[in-house]
């Protein structure tokens, strides 16, 4: 069966909860095998407060796009600029939705406005224990630049590769 085109359109302050429910879902089907459950929480709590979400998603030097299924949010993804670099802060599909191109739609929005914004790379931080998004998103022309463990706060550290795509 052909899956309907994923179109992704941007996000505004009165999304910040739906935001916040999938990447809640997300979070909890990947990352337990990667990071403590308290871990989880904690960066739940802290990336996804609903009024952080408001103020993040109404701030005009950050873009957010949502891809919905029958009225509901499916996948997200939320760009930044950073010097001559944009960066993809995050980009989460459900995982009933995977594989259906709502990811490459999603990057595909992303490179478009850091083109728009004169941004020559897109970068983005993938836990170095997530290999599937790393194969997805090298299948797309990212590669890995560096790697890293930094400090998150609440005693919890994250261990990614920081991989960057040519714009």
């Amino acid at each position: 069966m052909n899956e309907p085109q994923a179109d992704p359109a941007r996000l505004a302050a009165a999304d910040a909860d739906a935001v916040g429910a999938l990447a809640r879902v997300v979070w909890q089907a990947t990352y337990p095998a990667l990071i403590p459950q308290a871990q989880i929480e904690a960066m739940l709590a802290d990336r996804y407060a609903p009024e952080r979400m408001r103020e993040q998603l109404d701030d005009p030097r950050q873009a957010w796009w949502g891809v919905r299924r029958d009225d509901a949010l499916v996948g997200f993804a939320h760009a930044m600029l950073e010097d001559t670099a944009c960066k993809l802060d995050k980009l989460y599909v459900h995982p009933d939705n995977q594989r259906r191109g709502i990811g490459a739609a999603l990057l595909r929005a992303a490179a478009s406005w850091a083109r728009q914004q004169q941004a020559r790379r897109l970068r983005l931080q993938v836990n170095r224990g997530n290999t599937q998004a790393i194969a997805a998103y090298r299948k797309y022309g990212f590669r890995i630049v560096e790697s890293r463990v930094f400090a998150i706060g609440d005693g919890f550290v994250m261990d990614d590769h920081v991989m960057e795509l040519t714009l």
